[in-house]
């Protein structure tokens, strides 16, 4: 599970209040369940379920605006794996891009690929085509290994 220092949460602070909004309470228990559940890529309504046990009294919407918000802000990325819902992951500073997922066709588990595999690709397209990449978002779609040993 990844841990956010105190130092990251008075940056995150430090950045609402410069875009003129508050770091409150509901905002704070849905960056820690979004935290929290690192690794399960879940959509607004999973993030609404869990911080409704915290918070009882938020609303849906509430979520909505705190996840576009924090999108917008590079906090957590917006993930589109093929099945119909927008999910969220948190962003990590030490990365240069988005890492990579292998999606399984089958039973919809997500394996997260640490290494950029891509830079040398990147290079390339780079220079041949002088454009300046900035980020990349790669998904493989197959069978894991238990869906592959299914007989």
């Amino acid at each position: 599970m990844a841990t956010i220092s105190l130092k990251d949460i008075q940056k995150l602070k430090d950045d609402l209040k410069e875009k003129g909004y508050k770091f409150t309470p509901q905002r704070r228990s849905i960056v820690d369940t979004i935290i929290a559940s690192e690794g399960k890529h879940l959509t607004a309504e999973e993030i609404y379920d869990e911080v409704k046990k915290i918070c009882p009294e938020i609303g849906l919407a509430t979520v909505y605006r705190t996840i576009l918000l924090l999108e917008q802000m590079g906090i957590i990325y917006k993930l589109d794996l093929n099945d119909g819902c927008s999910r969220y992951e948190l962003a990590h500073q030490d990365e240069v891009h988005r890492h990579h997922h292998l999606v399984c066709s089958k039973c919809g588990k997500v394996i997260e690929v640490e290494d950029d595999l891509l830079e040398e690709l990147e290079k390339d397209i780079q220079k041949k085509y002088n454009f300046k990449i900035k980020d990349h978002s790669v998904k493989f779609f197959g069978l894991c290994s238990e869906c592959r040993d299914d007989k």
